[in-house]
C-alpha cells in the first residue's frame, strides 16, 4: 500500500509543479493549450492499453461495459453539481474562476484527480510493479491542468500562496486515493477489479471530454488534433517497452 501511495505521489507531484510553473513563467494560453492536448493524448492511450485492456482480461465484456457506464454516469453527476455550486471554470486559463465559488473549485479539483491516482493503484494489483505508462500518463496530464488553472487562478485574484497550498492539498489526496484504489482491492475478485479499472476509465475519459479537450482546442486551434496523436503515440510506445 506505500508503494502505490508513493507511486500516486508522484503523478500528483506534477500538479504542484504545473501550479508553481503557472505563477511563475505564466505561458501563454496557446502553450498551455498544445501541452492540454499532448496530456490528453497520453492519457487516452493508457486508458486503452493499460485500464481497459486489462479490466477486459480480468473481468470480460460485461464488467467492462457495467464499469465504463458507471464511471462516465458518476463523473458526469458529480461534475454537473460542482459545476453548478461555482465549479464550473476551475482548469480554466483565462481567469473564470473569479466568478466561481473557492469551495467548490477545490472539491471539483480532488474529484478530477481521484479517478486518476485510483488507477496507479489498481496498476500495481498483481505484484509486478507498477503499470510505468499510467504513471507517467497521469503525471504528463496533470502537469499541464494544473498549469492552466493557476494561471487562471492568479488572473482571478488568487494569491499564490492559497494557490499552491490547494494543490499540495489535492497531491497529498492523490497518494491516499492510490493506496486505497489498491489496498482496497487486494483480495477482490477480478471481474470486480476489472469493473473497478473500467470504473476509472470510463470517468477518466469523461473528464478529458469535459474540461481538458475543450481548452486544448478553443486555445490551441486545429493543431491539438495532431500533438494529441503525438500524445497518444508516445504513451503507446512507452507501454509497449514497459
Amino acid at each position: 500500500m506505500l508503494a502505490a501511495a508513493g507511486w500516486g505521489l508522484v503523478g500528483g507531484a506534477a500538479l504542484v509543479l504545473g501550479a508553481g510553473i503557472g505563477l511563475v513563467a505564466r505561458p501563454s494560453q496557446r502553450v498551455i493549450a498544445l501541452i492540454m492536448a499532448f496530456g490528453a493524448g497520453v492519457l487516452i492511450s493508457a486508458l486503452t492499453f493499460e485500464l481497459t485492456e486489462e479490466a477486459f482480461r480480468r473481468g470480460g465484456t460485461v464488467a467492462v461495459a457495467a464499469g465504463l457506464v458507471a464511471g462516465a454516469l458518476a463523473f458526469f453527476a458529480a461534475d454537473w453539481v460542482i459545476d453548478r455550486r461555482g465549479g464550473a471554470g476551475r482548469k480554466r486559463s483565462g481567469g473564470e474562476q473569479a466568478d466561481g465559488s473557492a469551495t467548490a473549485i477545490v472539491i471539483g479539483a480532488l474529484m478530477d484527480g481521484i479517478p486518476e491516482s485510483a488507477a496507479i493503484g489498481l496498476t500495481l494489483l498483481e505484484g509486478g510493479g507498477v503499470g510505468v505508462a499510467v504513471v507517467a500518463a497521469v503525471f504528463l496530464s496533470n502537469m499541464p491542468e494544473s498549469i492552466s488553472a493557476a494561471v487562471g487562478l492568479r488572473r482571478a485574484g488568487g494569491r499564490p500562496s492559497h494557490i499552491l497550498a490547494m494543490w499540495v492539498a489535492v497531491a497529498a489526496v492523490s497518494g491516499l486515493a492510490a493506496a486505497l484504489g489498491y489496498g482496497l482491492l487486494d483480495s477482490a475478485s477480478p471481474v470486480l477489479v476489472g469493473a473497478v479499472q473500467a470504473f476509472a476509465a470510463g470517468a477518466i475519459l469523461t473528464m478529458l471530454a469535459d474540461t481538458m479537450m475543450p481548452e486544448a482546442f478553443e486555445h490551441g486551434g486545429g493543431v491539438v488534433g495532431l500533438v494529441t496523436v503525438a500524445g497518444f503515440a508516445a504513451a503507446y510506445l512507452l507501454s509497449a517497452a514497459s
